[in-house]
């Protein structure tokens, strides 16, 4: 019996979303780039969200859309509640007119942010992506249904347009197309993990396809040096293909993980990033730069070792990050329409009590 049949929740999908927020934390604590080539972990999450919105849209379009997008904004209106204030009140000297800050309720583009308030809204990209994958899903998905491979593939030849032709769009505009093109072949090849297209292509296909994507990414970033040399990021369409060889090796398979549940503290943690993961996104470079903030005054530099001093700055950065989730998570509850909890840890539920046995029935009469 499938994990999902179980509990209701598809953990293989838990886990692969656990694993990427992860790893965009560790690569904002610690930017090293091969942290990116071991989990191109936007790629990843793009392609989950994908696959979750077919079983939705399927049910109603308009509702799907509605359900996401009330999932997505209720933590940026309390981030916004929190940083615009500030933002203002530290002094904001090109602060946008009040109509622009309007992208803080609705983000069809990034939200726009001062010095002081980067550290928050330089993630914010994702969340706009997001939404506007959202909104083009029900169109996407019909395309898909009628024309299954143009339909992967085309975002990929707008982004090469786009590429060859930069000025298209503006600049404001122009970041939004690109993000978009550059994860919507990984959002629609989730719709081709939900509709059972990928596991009907032979295994060897599908490794050979997706080495040829990672080994062709990365050979087009290679190639093409940017100032401080490979820069797999910095060439949208190498980072694309990239991340379409791990989106298809890692959907073309769905592995049993009743094991999960067996590694009680692991299983928990999963769970737990899950239940928090619009917070721990949103929060978790502010985090990182809170423990910037304070290595001065907490004298970090005393500390003899780099690698001690950077254990004690991610330490200080997850505690910061913690208190967040704690204090804020519970806007995710409240938007997925589940009671508010303050713990982000998933309640197991108590085991039933085994049934009494039935009595034994009386013998049936002899005589009458």
């Amino acid at each position: 019996m499938s994990d999902i049949a179980t509990t209701g929740r598809d953990r293989y999908f838990d886990t692969l979303r656990a694993v990427a927020i992860v790893r965009v934390v560790l690569f904002h604590a610690f930017p090293f780039a091969a942290l990116e080539l071991i989990f191109p972990s936007m790629g990843v999450m793009f392609a989950l969200g994908g696959s979750l919105m077919v079983k939705s849209l399927d049910r109603s379009a308009s509702r799907a859309v509605r359900n996401r997008v009330r999932r997505l904004l209720p933590a940026l209106w309390v981030m916004a509640l929190i940083l615009v204030p500030l933002m203002i009140q530290r002094g904001w000297p090109d602060r946008p007119s009040w109509p622009h800050l309007l992208l803080w309720v609705l983000p069809i583009a990034d939200p726009p942010a001062s010095e002081f308030g980067y550290p928050a809204a330089g993630v914010l990209w994702y969340l706009v992506t997001y939404l506007w994958l959202v909104l083009l899903s029900p169109v996407l998905l019909a395309l898909y249904r009628r024309w299954n491979l143009p339909t992967v593939l085309l975002p990929l030849f707008g982004l090469m347009l786009l590429t060859a032709y930069p000025d298209t769009f503006g600049t404001t505009a122009g970041w939004v197309v690109q993000n978009v093109l550059a994860f919507g072949s990984c959002w629609i090849l989730g719709f081709a993990h939900r509709e059972g297209d990928l596991a009907r292509l032979r295994p060897s296909l599908v490794l050979a396809l997706a080495a040829a994507c990672v080994g062709g990414g990365l050979g087009w970033a290679y190639l093409h040096p940017g100032e401080n040399g490979m820069d797999l990021t910095g060439r949208p369409v190498a980072y694309a293909v990239f991340s379409m060889g791990f989106v298809l090796a890692l959907l073309r398979w769905a592995p049993r993980m009743g094991w999960l549940a067996r590694a009680r503290p692991l299983d928990g943690f999963v769970s737990m990033v899950n239940n928090r993961a619009v917070t721990i996104y949103l929060w978790h470079n502010v985090a990182i730069t809170v423990a910037v903030w304070l290595f001065d005054p907490l004298k970090l530099w005393r500390i003899p070792t780099q690698a001690l001093e950077n254990a004690v700055d991610f330490t200080i950065a997850l505690t910061a990050l913690a208190v967040v989730v704690l204090a804020l998570g519970w806007v995710e509850d409240v938007a997925a329409r589940r009671p508010p909890r303050l713990s982000p840890f998933a309640r197991r539920p108590r085991r039933q009590p085994a049934p009494a046995p039935a009595p034994a029935p009386a013998p049936a009469a002899v005589y009458r």
